[in-house]
């Protein structure tokens, strides 16, 4: 079974369960969909870093303090701000199956959130090895809205990258992007290799999420 399949039965709520024959068939024919839909696209730029001495962090486009974000920037020199999207095409598809079949769109928004992480994924594996190759190592993503770092800082971000006009993410009042399945988020880029494997659960204090990678 491959790694976006797994995802999409860890947010399914599987956990450690096996699925049967009908839900592996039902995740296989919503990825296919989601996998004709999407149209997936990316755009990051690169600013200096510097840590104030109130705590505060300058991430060049803008300042926020965030002891969860300032832990996993230690001994950075610059900062990634990046954000990726799926495209309008996936919210065109659970609109319609919302309507018609919940028990699909509910399949599908977990397709949907595999394949948005599996293709940042790939995107960072990429800037990875580019860095690396200038002697420079990247931060896993950090995501406004995790921990302590605010989701205000949605406004800044995406208006620093241009991200309506450049991949086509805005935001709304409430501060969800449109398209839905999009991601934004700040990389540390250093000069020392090490913390730069740990992300997503691995890095989360929430011990106890039914969501949680074993």
């Amino acid at each position: 079974m491959d790694q976006v399949k797994r995802e999409a039965l860890r947010y399914l709520g599987y956990g450690k369960n096996t699925a049967d024959c009908a839900a592996l068939n039902l995740i296989d024919s919503c990825m296919e969909e989601v996998q004709k839909g999407a149209d997936p696209k990316h755009i990051y730029r690169e600013y200096p870093l510097r840590f104030l001495e109130d705590g505060t962090l300058d991430l060049g486009a803008f300042q926020t303090k965030s002891k969860h974000l300032f832990k996993n920037l230690q001994d950075c020199c610059q900062v990634i701000l990046f954000a990726a999207t799926l495209g309008t095409g996936i919210d065109v598809l659970l609109h319609r199956y919302t309507r018609l079949e919940m028990s699909r769109a509910v399949v599908m928004q977990a397709c949907a959130a595999a394949w948005i992480e599996d293709y940042c994924d790939r995107i960072n594996e990429n800037m990875k090895k580019e860095y690396e190759a200038k002697g420079l190592y990247l931060r896993p993503r950090f995501s406004p809205g995790y921990g302590d770092f605010s989701l205000e800082c949605q406004k800044p971000l995406t208006a620093a990258l241009e991200t309506g006009k450049r991949i086509g993410i805005t935001l709304t009042d409430s501060l969800l992007m449109v398209p839905s399945k999009s991601v934004t988020a700040v990389m540390g880029v250093s000069e020392k290799p090490y913390r730069c494997e740990v992300k997503g659960c691995e890095a989360c204090e929430m011990k106890n999420c039914v969501y949680r990678r074993g």
